[in-house]
């Protein structure tokens, strides 16, 4: 399970929300099943519609 917290935490070199939704698609990329978003990205360009983005590009990359 990819929880948004821990993958925050773990990448410090991510410092925008297109870099945060390129780490996402990474990981489902490398065989992660769910997502669960627990925290809302601390990025100052994080658009109100985060959530739909992020499931999007999670979604879409694992298939």
């Amino acid at each position: 399970m990819l929880w948004l917290s821990e993958l925050v935490m773990a990448r410090h070199d991510i410092e925008h929300f297109e870099d945060l939704k390129e780490a996402v698609a990474e990981k489902a990329r490398q065989g992660e099943m769910f997502f669960q978003m627990d925290v809302r990205p601390p990025y100052t360009d994080t658009p109100d519609n985060w959530e739909e983005q992020l499931e999007a590009r999670f979604t879409s990359a694992n298939r």
